[in-house]
């Protein structure tokens, strides 16, 4: 049974989308495979993690680098609609992750919940809604509502902001990936990291800036 409480001075939680809410991650690379495969563009599961948190156009940029490849912003929209398609054709088969998800359903109407994603608007939306939890959020933040992004503290400031939060230290997030605790800390948040409750060693490689063991 999910156990994790509240601090008492917490004023609001935030939660990451992918791999944190909803259970994603598998079927967001397979879809970036299918996007990037046909232009040769490689991307290992290991890397895949490891960018968890970064908007897709800026991981399109960074692998083409990577791979001494040139793309143009045609391009990159281009395969951007390739990848989310692919995503939402497989949207049924997303499911809740159901330790943090269920700490989402207990502090609603008890505490300001948002959501805030490195992922596009459409895509996120469509997704919570898909696991039943739309209803949850008081604020929703993606990529588009900000310049910067993860490690940037941005998302979550900009989400605190729209909670009408004027404490955004007194603040709980809730995230997978490296770049989002990083963020998570950067603005000064409590992060905790929900990987412990996964069962891919891929998403354990390094240490986390807070593990909870009672999430």
């Amino acid at each position: 049974m999910n156990t994790w409480t509240a601090p008492p001075e917490t004023v609001a939680l935030i939660f990451d989308c992918d791999g944190t809410l909803a259970d994603t991650m598998p079927i967001h690379y397979i879809a970036w495979r299918q996007a990037l495969d046909p232009v040769e563009i490689p991307f290992s599961e290991e890397r895949f993690y490891q960018l968890g948190g970064m908007p897709t156009s800026a991981i399109i940029r960074l692998l083409a680098e990577e791979a001494g490849r040139s793309v143009n912003a045609t391009q990159i929209k281009r395969l951007i609609r390739v990848k989310e398609a692919a995503f939402l054709e497989r949207l049924d088969d997303v499911a809740p992750i159901r330790p943090v998800f269920d700490i989402a359903r207990r502090y609603h109407g008890m505490l300001p919940l948002a959501l805030a994603s490195g992922g596009q608007r459409n895509v996120v939306e469509r997704t919570i809604r898909s696991i039943g939890g739309l209803e949850l959020f008081d604020a929703i933040v993606c990529a588009e509502d900000t310049t910067r992004h993860k490690p940037e503290p941005d998302v979550f400031l900009e989400a605190a902001r729209r909670l009408g939060i004027a404490q955004p230290h007194r603040c709980v997030v809730f995230e997978d990936t490296e770049l989002g605790l990083t963020a998570a800390r950067r603005a000064g948040m409590t992060g905790v990291d929900i990987r412990p409750w996964l069962s891919n060693p891929l998403l354990n490689t390094k240490p986390a800036y807070e593990r909870n063991p009672d999430l």
